[in-house]
């Protein structure tokens, strides 16, 4: 496993020669050792595609890629980090969520209105979040933040999880979203919790929920 909880708000990664590990920029702390930091304008192993997708979710700067042989410490902002490890599975994260994972994840864009149909795009302009949620496939360890903390929510068939999609993180499993509204059109505007919106997911699996609305 390569991220380690110091605390609640820091994680610690070992970084080995041959490996490589992705941050946001701005997350290191401090670290130890000979390890580089550059910039990947490939956006981790998305290419370009991902790095568009991060662009249009408002996030204007790339990810870091990290190399080299010591310790780095990341954190960003004061948030809480929860690290999640995956086993084969795929973990759809919120992109500004995203602190850090590892180079062995497979790693794409997902717009959020594929499954969800227009009003995933609704959610992108009313609620201020974005358009966009990064999926990470494969073997490795992944370092996610939130505000106020997370809490595990266990989405189990015939028993659909409905969350205010600003207090969204990450999900895994065989899941199905759907974003819906309570309101009318003239309501929406400039209402972008639980209120109006809410984010269905369906089926089975985990979704990882932070104890605020609070955006990033």
């Amino acid at each position: 496993m390569a991220f380690e909880e110091i605390n609640s708000k820091v994680v610690r990664a070992t970084v080995a020669p041959g490996q490589r590990l992705f941050s946001q920029r701005g997350a290191m702390l401090a670290y130890q050792g000979e390890v580089s930091f550059t910039p990947n304008l490939r956006g981790g192993q998305g290419g370009v595609m991902s790095m568009i997708g991060r662009r249009v979710a408002n996030e204007d700067t790339p990810l870091m890629t990290v190399e080299g042989s010591g310790t780095v410490l990341f954190g960003h902002g004061g948030h809480h980090v929860q690290v999640i490890n995956l086993s084969g599975d795929t973990l759809y994260v919120e992109a500004d969520r995203l602190l850090a994972f590892e180079g062995t994840l497979e790693q794409s864009t997902v717009f959020l209105g594929s499954q969800g149909g227009v009003m995933g795009m609704v959610r992108g302009q009313v609620s201020g979040q974005g358009l966009f949620t990064t999926s990470l496939k494969g073997h490795g360890s992944v370092a996610v933040m939130a505000h106020g903390g997370v809490f595990e929510v266990p989405i189990t068939p015939h028993r659909p999880v409905r969350v205010d999609p600003q207090a969204y993180v990450a999900h895994h499993g065989d899941v199905r979203n759907k974003l819906s509204t309570a309101l009318g059109w003239r309501d929406m505007v400039g209402r972008g919790s639980g209120e109006a919106f809410q984010l269905e997911l369906s089926g089975s699996g985990t979704v990882f929920v932070q104890a605020s609305e609070e955006k990033l």
